[in-house]
């Protein structure tokens, strides 16, 4: 099994900054790419950004240039820096992780979800 667990959301004011991080375990071989999405309310799930093993990046045309990802694979981890932050980036945030297991398994898993609430 593989388990994520999601930290860093929050309230936070217009143009203020949020981090989140997402740590990886469990009977792990390789993880291939680590991504965040997100669902505002009555929307559906979008992605936000991803990364691959080799550190390709991928973002969504509304926070290029304000948001960036970035993976510690050392630590199965991968974060999520955002600045500038607009009350239309208000959602709960999911990370989500392709990975292959121990047991030559390839997974998708997704995080419990961090809240992430833009407002003054």
């Amino acid at each position: 099994q593989v388990q994520l667990v999601e930290s860093g959301g929050g309230l936070v004011q217009p143009g203020g900054s949020l981090r989140l991080s997402c740590a990886a375990s469990g009977s792990i071989f390789r993880i291939h790419i680590m991504g965040w999405y997100r669902q505002a309310p009555g929307k559906q799930r979008e992605l936000v950004a991803d990364t691959t093993s080799g550190s390709t990046t991928n973002y969504a045309d509304s926070v290029k240039g304000r948001f960036t990802i970035t993976r510690d694979n050392a630590k199965n981890t991968v974060y999520l820096q955002m600045n500038s932050l607009k009350p239309e980036d208000t959602a709960v945030y999911y990370c989500n992780v392709r990975v292959t297991t121990s047991s030559l398994v390839n997974l998708e898993v997704w995080g419990q979800g961090a809240l992430v609430t833009v407002s003054s």
